[in-house]
C-alpha cells in the first residue's frame, strides 16, 4: 500500500522560506513521478512542481519558478520541496502526489495522494 506523508508546514512572513517534505512509502519509485500540488480556499488544486524519481528531471509551474526546487532523497525516499521568497497568495494547502510514469499537470492523472500540510503565508 503506498502512502505519501507531507511535513513541513505552517505560518510563516511574506519573503520567508520553507521546505515541505513527502515520505513515500509502500514501494519502490523507480518509474514514478512525483508531483506538489496546491489548494487554496475556493480554488482548484493546481500543480506547483514535479520530478521523475528515475532521472531527477524537474519541473515547475510558471507561478513559482525560480523561488521553489523540488528535490528527492532516494535513500529516504522522500521528496523536497524547498520554497523561498514566499508570497501571500502561496497559501494553500499542499499535497504530494505520485503516478506511474511521466509528470503530468493535472491532478486527476496521479493514482496516490498524502493528506496535506497548511503553508500559510502573512502579510
Amino acid at each position: 500500500q503506498v502512502q505519501l506523508v507531507e511535513s513541513g508546514g505552517g505560518l510563516v512572513q511574506a519573503g520567508g522560506s520553507l521546505r515541505l517534505s513527502c515520505a513515500a512509502s509502500g514501494r519502490t519509485f523507480s518509474g514514478y513521478a512525483m508531483g506538489w500540488f496546491r489548494q487554496a480556499p475556493g480554488k482548484e488544486r493546481e500543480f506547483v512542481a514535479g520530478i521523475s524519481w528515475s532521472s531527477g528531471t524537474t519541473y515547475y509551474a510558471d507561478s513559482v519558478k525560480g523561488r521553489v526546487s523540488i528535490s528527492r532523497y532516494d535513500a529516504k525516499n522522500t521528496v523536497y520541496l524547498s520554497m523561498n521568497s514566499l508570497k501571500p497568495e502561496d497559501t494553500a494547502v499542499y499535497y504530494c502526489a505520485a503516478r506511474l510514469g511521466a509528470v503530468r499537470v493535472d491532478s486527476s492523472e496521479y493514482d496516490y495522494w498524502g493528506q496535506g500540510t497548511q503553508v500559510t503565508v502573512s502579510s
